[in-house]
């Protein structure tokens, strides 16, 4: 049996900076905005309600759907000393038709 999580009303506007990190511009997310989809790095332990409302609050949008993915660090080799890089989280966020966000500006 899952335990739910406590959803705030509202976020406040210090949280929705926390929330959402920095915009993710790859040649897949990039791909992806042809289908009015933004991606975004997100905070660990951000929620899709709300990553939902930093968007919408932040870049005065209407989302559609939030889908999250839990990136695993890569293990890697720092001379000669074997490490892992940290887990991070993204969020590909799907927008109501007409609505945009320009990641190449700033907020």
């Amino acid at each position: 049996m899952s335990a739910k999580r406590y959803i705030p009303a509202t976020v406040s506007r210090s949280r929705m900076y926390e929330v959402i990190r920095a915009p993710l511009i790859t040649e897949k997310t990039t791909n992806g905005s042809e289908h009015s989809q933004v991606t975004f790095k997100v905070a660990a332990d951000a929620t899709k309600p709300e990553i939902k409302q930093a968007v919408e609050g932040l870049f005065k949008v209407k989302v559609k759907a939030v889908n999250t993915v839990t990136v695993k660090g890569k293990s890697k080799v720092f001379r000669g000393r074997p490490g892992v890089r940290s887990d991070w989280k993204k969020a590909i966020v799907s927008l109501v038709e007409g609505h945009k966000i320009d990641v190449t500006t700033g907020l």
